[in-house]
């Protein structure tokens, strides 16, 4: 695997690093091994699949709060999405700062999002799915939202989502981590 580390300390795009011949290709996709060679220790706990028939589908801005943060990652089965993260960590030199990675079906590349990070994706094309897979159960009374368009973040999404559930379209204003909680 090939793992790129991005602007946000400790989020990593990773690449198959594919041994191709005339049947195709073989790539891990995960391996403890390596991934705990950057740092990360992430057995998962939970796999999740989010099947989205239409193109302009936003689910996101998730998280959950201490002791419950996933750490994810997250893959493009079939279709494209723009996957963005925010890093919510309040002692972090990248608070408040935001990426958007391109995942497609055909490109096999994932997103590592660590824990205390906000994650969402934009649906590019029609009947597009996205797999991941998560360190922590999913935990109700942990669970928070990040509205997709705060103005407080400031993310520059490709186009105006189409579909976004009354729910995600209802988080709260911005609030750090600390008030979150209480």
């Amino acid at each position: 695997m090939i793992f790129t580390e991005t602007k946000l300390s400790g989020a990593f795009i990773i690449d198959v690093q594919r041994l191709s011949d005339e049947r195709g290709f073989f790539g891990r996709s995960w391996c403890e091994d390596e991934f705990a060679a950057h740092g990360i220790a992430m057995p998962p706990v939970q796999a999740n699949l989010s099947a989205n028939p239409r193109r302009g589908t936003l689910r996101g801005m998730h998280y959950q709060l201490p002791p419950h943060e996933e750490t994810k990652l997250v893959r493009c089965t079939r279709g494209a999405i723009v996957d963005v993260i925010v890093d919510l960590r309040e002692e972090s030199p990248t608070y408040k700062q935001w990426i958007a990675v391109e995942l497609t079906a055909d490109s096999y590349r994932m997103l590592f999002v660590p824990g205390r990070f906000a994650h969402g994706f934009l649906t590019l094309e029609d009947n597009t799915d996205v797999a991941y897979q998560v360190s922590a159960k999913y935990t109700p009374g942990a669970e928070r939202g990040l509205r997709w368009n705060d103005p407080a973040i400031g993310i520059e999404w490709p186009f105006a989502p189409v579909l976004v559930s009354a729910k995600d379209a209802g988080h709260p204003d911005f609030q750090p981590l600390s008030i979150a909680a209480g």
